[in-house]
């Protein structure tokens, strides 16, 4: 069981943690194992759309596979909002020095520069605060006009509706492509768009498309891409001919079925070799019989 909690801020925007918070919620629904949590420095919290919420004051006990999340909040200005006490600051700080990952969407980033996170990692934000960001903490890297970046388990977002994707990507990484996929298609989220260049997942970059035969066949390559499809099953899939397949999913995708199986088990393996695995386990993993074509695939890419 993962355990999500959201620290929320006066004047959060309602989207910054409704986004989110409906991905993990949704995939829960989905059998993978979330439990959602919110706490703040007082029980009730103004909404900058006016709604108040209740959150807890006292927070739950939190392990290296849990996570915190800052949700953003109203801010034309970074240094006169947003403030947060020391013992709240350590309370991030301390979690991500136990192994945990810390993320904030839009201003929510501050928060994180303030309990010291930003320095030295690569960050963005809203652009409306980027420059100020930047002035407030000099030590950080503010990538511009990205949508989130991934360091050393910090995560940032650009805000509002990108909360949804950092969330999805969290879910992918966690989970593989297949469990962000359900989550995407119950929320009717069929366009990803690219956060940062390194961090998108491959599963939702291509879905940009509302071919709905298209999406019956992703939905099957991403629940079973470790696996040898043929194209005649896929076609059966979709109710088309294996010709009429290619030249919708290309036309859909940018890929063929068989290029966009291979971006999956591309994404997945660096995943694993990224947190410790060999080349040659990553490639028995994605479903390759030897890690020659993985070395290939890494090559190209």
């Amino acid at each position: 069981m993962t355990r999500v909690v959201f620290l929320l801020v006066p004047q959060l925007e309602l989207l910054d943690l409704a986004g989110p918070a409906q991905v993990f919620s949704t995939a829960a629904d989905h059998g993978h194992g979330y439990e959602i949590g919110y706490v703040a420095e007082q029980e009730d919290v103004r909404a900058a759309q006016g709604v108040t919420l209740r959150a807890a004051t006292q927070w739950p006990t939190l392990t290296a596979a849990d996570l915190i999340v800052v949700p953003g909040w109203r801010s034309p200005r970074l240094h006169t909002t947003g403030a947060l006490s020391p013992a709240t600051l350590q309370k991030l700080a301390a979690h991500h020095a136990a192994g945990g990952t810390v993320a904030s969407i839009c201003a929510g980033a501050d928060a994180l520069g303030q309990a010291g996170l930003l320095n030295g990692r690569r960050c963005t934000t809203h652009h409306d605060v980027q420059d100020e960001l930047a002035r407030r903490y000099p030590r950080a890297s503010v990538v511009r006009d990205v949508l989130y970046v991934m360091d050393d388990r910090v995560v940032t977002s650009a805000g509002i509706a990108s909360g949804i994707d950092l969330a999805l990507h969290l879910v992918a990484v966690r989970h593989g492509p297949g469990a962000a996929a359900q989550v995407a298609r119950a929320m009717v989220v069929y366009a990803r768009r690219n956060g940062d260049e390194q961090q998108t997942s491959a599963m939702l970059r291509h879905r940009a498309h509302l071919v709905d035969a298209v999406h019956r066949v992703q939905d099957l390559i991403d629940t079973r891409f470790t696996t040898r499809l043929s194209l005649t099953d896929l076609a059966a899939t979709a109710g088309v001919s294996e010709r009429t397949l290619t030249r919708r999913f290309t036309a859909a995708t940018g890929l063929t079925p068989l290029r966009y199986q291979q971006e999956l088990r591309l994404e997945r393996a660096e995943h694993l070799i990224a947190h410790g695995a060999t080349t040659q386990a990553a490639a028995h993993a994605v479903g390759f019989q030897d890690a020659r074509m993985l070395r290939r695939l890494r090559a190209r890419a």
